[in-house]
């Protein structure tokens, strides 16, 4: 069972996330971080020196629908692209905060 979101801000060890889906043509991968078990929804960004992943925590519930229907990651993708989603984020960004691609 997944933990709750709130979970992983509390890391103790290095961070591991390991994706179990990839929609590449939408740009998003869901998966579990290995050290907390949160699920999340990754977006991939880019700032002035690297490209990176976001990560957005998800419930078990939210994790279980997206994984079953396109349509709703897709959407939920879109949200966190449209920054809507930021309480959600596990590692918060720097200064240097990137854009979605």
């Amino acid at each position: 069972m997944h933990r709750r979101p709130d979970a992983a801000r509390r890391y103790r060890g290095a961070v591991r996330f390991v994706s179990s889906f990839v929609d590449r043509e939408a740009g998003y991968a869901l998966g579990v971080e290995q050290e907390s078990a949160t699920a999340y929804l990754s977006i991939p960004v880019s700032n002035t020196l690297t490209d990176y992943e976001e990560y957005y925590a998800l419930t078990e519930a939210e994790y279980d629908a997206l994984l079953a229907d396109a349509g709703l990651a897709r959407a939920f993708a879109e949200s966190c692209r449209r920054r809507e989603q930021d309480e959600r984020l596990i590692l918060k960004p720097g200064t240097d905060r990137g854009e979605p691609w």
